[in-house]
């Protein structure tokens, strides 16, 4: 078998084009795993759904809880669809209780555990 040598610089630029090629994914990444930017203390918001976003990474709502509008962060919508909350499940006008952490930078955002509709809960994570 014959070693294929590679000149220095050719290696040096592939490397340097995969490396800035991968740079757009690193906030998507962090911004999706970055759970430590939640409080610890359990929340609980019970209110009118304003808004619904079934999509990915997150399904996500807008949350009337007495005079103050949440966005609230749910599960990836497969997640929602196997434990029940498929598409189109959650309506504006709905009156819903959510469980879930404040996020210690935007405090009108909440990261969801369990939502209850009609009196039945669901786990979200």
């Amino acid at each position: 078998m014959t070693a294929v040598r590679v000149p220095l610089a050719a290696s040096a630029l592939a490397l340097s084009f995969l490396a800035a090629s991968s740079l757009p994914f690193a906030p998507a990444a962090s911004a999706h795993h970055g759970w430590s930017g939640y409080d610890t203390k359990l929340e609980t918001l019970t209110g009118t759904v304003q808004e619904v976003a079934f999509g990915n990474p997150h399904a996500m709502i807008t949350l009337k809880a007495g005079e103050k509008s949440w966005h609230v962060v749910l599960a990836p919508p497969f997640r929602m669809s196997a434990r029940g909350l498929p598409e189109g499940t959650l309506k504006t006008g709905q009156t819903v209780t959510v469980e879930g952490y404040a996020s210690r930078s935007d405090g009108s955002e909440l990261r969801a555990e369990r939502i209850s509709l009609d009196g039945k809960p669901v786990e979200l994570r």
